[in-house]
């Protein structure tokens, strides 16, 4: 978004900006955000310094379509999650879709469309908004039958052979938020959107917004809702991920799907895959879009987990179980007496590694398949893929290159996304990585281990990695920029007292990846430092990881680097 405050000048001035939101207002078929901009243009008129400053906010600029396709704050103007901009999305999608097919709108073969949505505000409208404008350009569409998690759309885009999909959500931002994520199937073969289709589809969008009013937008009501046969078939698909094995009866585990979609979906394929049922989080059982217990609703967030911990030590859990509000992410906790709440949730890194692990015993020595992750999750999983004599692929962050990897059995990236199953889905799956885990788990438990024995394990294998993050902030999102300018000026000659042996900078191309703002630092000791900026958030990020001869060891070396990665976002801040 732009980052306009109040009271600052705008780019655009005050009659161009009453004439933006008046076209804006004249085409908004929501009751809602008509009153919403209706009374900032009355305060704007009066004279009202911090009214105008927010006007220009929403109207100074676009929610870009990228990769990511659209995310962003609900609210009226151009600059916020709506109908009119989603409507606006839903066409420019319809035409780009109908531009690579081929195809005449009115072709009895016409390209199909799956559209799925979530519990967050707004989600059901604008799916069924997507849905009629699809309908109405002449394509096949086909509409979920109520809100799902977004790992079953990801796999219906595939299942009935979609030319794409869309899935209404937000997934783990900030309550007010919403998005839209377009998944391509063909030659994508159900994966998320990559470039140069993001740019070519933004394009079509701004062709609709530029030419053609939201009301003149054809519409219909010819939509298909998608049988209940089809939700069966990822249950049935992802419950032999990992069926439970006799040591399962018995196990107690906590679940909370942080006021999602999840539980619906995960609770059949616990029952098809013989799990016994979990002791859950009911204030976060069921969704509701307000998220009433959690500031965010994401599993990382401190706090967001306490219900659960709570739940935990009440009934003498072994494991906790968390997805996030559309259930593609994935928390683990584990008992941890030293810890305040008695309770620790792993790291991202450390649940990936172990599904890694997981992956690579199955497949050991298998010819042409690979294990892969982000660049910035933890480098212990190409030791894995090395030991099973697997092939090792990093890719830029997102599951929309992960999915890519040639030859790829399992992928992940650290912020809690997991792909255990890829001849079903597509992209990150908390439903199947929660399976997953679960059938590990109850394997060390039926030897009289526990999860925290197999990551002791895991060290004494593979050795001893640490894995941290820094994040700032900010409110200005010219800062990020700025400071990614300064650290490519002027790279730091040491961090943690260790000396910068090499700079990678992505942005002018590094080995394979697709180019990127993105920097990485090696340091003499091994260690390594990236620093990119968030794909959905205003935030500055760097992953640390490093290695050592015990795990005291790599954790004392990690805290080091941390301390002086904080210091140099602070001095260059």
């Amino acid at each position: 978004m732009s980052d306009s405050g109040a009271g600052e000048p705008t780019s655009i001035d005050g009659p161009e900006l009453l004439e933006r939101a008046a076209a804006w207002l004249a085409q908004d078929p929501d009751g809602e955000t008509r009153a919403e901009l209706r009374g900032i243009i009355s305060a704007v008129e009066s004279g009202d310094a911090t009214a105008t400053a927010d006007l220009a906010d929403r109207f100074d600029g676009r929610l870009a379509f990228g990769t990511a396709g659209l995310r962003g704050e609900l609210g009226a103007g151009s600059n916020r999650m709506n109908r009119v901009l989603v409507s606006q999305a839903a066409a420019g999608l319809a035409a780009y879709i109908l531009e690579k097919a081929g195809t005449d709108a009115d072709a009895a073969l016409a390209p199909m469309v799956v559209i799925g949505y979530d519990g967050r505000r707004n989600s059901d409208v604008f799916a069924r908004d997507s849905a009629e404008i699809f309908a109405g350009a002449g394509l096949r569409v086909m509409l979920l039958p109520r809100m799902l998690p977004t790992p079953v759309l990801a796999f219906a885009v595939r299942a009935v052979g979609a030319a794409a999909g869309v899935m209404v959500t937000a997934s783990h931002n900030p309550p007010n938020d919403n998005g839209y994520k377009v998944y391509l199937g063909g030659e994508s073969d159900g994966s998320q959107i990559v470039a140069p289709a993001d740019a070519e589809i933004a394009a079509h969008i701004q062709r609709v917004a530029d030419t053609t009013a939201v009301g003149d937008l054809p519409r219909s009501l010819a939509i298909e809702t998608a049988p209940e046969s089809l939700i069966d078939a990822y249950v049935a698909a992802t419950a032999t991920v990992a069926t439970a094995p006799p040591s399962a009866e018995g196990m107690r585990w906590v679940y909370t799907a942080m006021h999602g979609v999840g539980w619906e979906t995960l609770s059949r394929v616990l029952d098809a895959a013989g799990y016994p049922a979990p002791t859950p989080v009911p204030a976060q059982l069921e969704p509701d879009g307000t998220f009433p217990t959690v500031a965010f609703p994401n599993p990382e967030e401190p706090g967001a987990m306490d219900l659960a911990f709570e739940a935990a030590r009440d009934s003498e859990a072994e494991l906790i179980i968390a997805n996030d509000p559309d259930a593609d992410r994935l928390a683990v906790a584990i008992p941890d007496p030293t810890a305040q709440s008695r309770w620790r949730r792993l790291s991202g890194n450390e649940i990936g590694l172990l599904l890694g692990w997981r992956a690579a015993k199955r497949a050991s020595g298998a010819e042409g398949e690979s294990l892969a992750c982000s660049l910035v999750s933890s480098p212990a999983l190409g030791a894995v893929a090395e030991h099973y004599q697997l092939d090792f692929h990093t890719t830029l962050t997102g599951f929309k290159w992960i999915s890519r990897a040639p030859g790829m059995i399992y992928g992940y990236e650290e912020a809690l996304g997991y792909l255990v199953n890829p001849g079903t889905v597509r992209d990150k799956d908390g439903i199947s990585a929660a399976v997953a885990m679960l059938g590990m788990a109850a394997e060390a438990r039926g030897e009289g281990r526990s999860v925290a024995d197999l990551l002791t394990e895991f060290g004494e294998t593979f050795g001893w990695f640490a894995s941290d993050q820094v994040s700032i902030r900010v409110d200005d999102v010219s800062t990020i920029a700025r400071i990614m300018s300064a650290l490519r000026a002027e790279h730091p000659s040491k961090i943690a007292g260790t000396g910068v042996v090499r700079v990678d900078d992505l942005l002018t191309g590094v080995d394979s990846l697709p180019r990127g703002d993105v920097l990485r630092f090696w340091l003499d000791d091994g260690s390594r430092v990236i620093v990119r900026p968030s794909g959905t958030e205003p935030k500055l990020k760097a992953y640390l990881d490093v290695r050592a001869d015990s795990q005291d060891a790599a954790n004392e070396r990690v805290a080091a680097v941390a301390k002086s990665v904080r210091k140099l976002f602070g001095k260059l801040s």
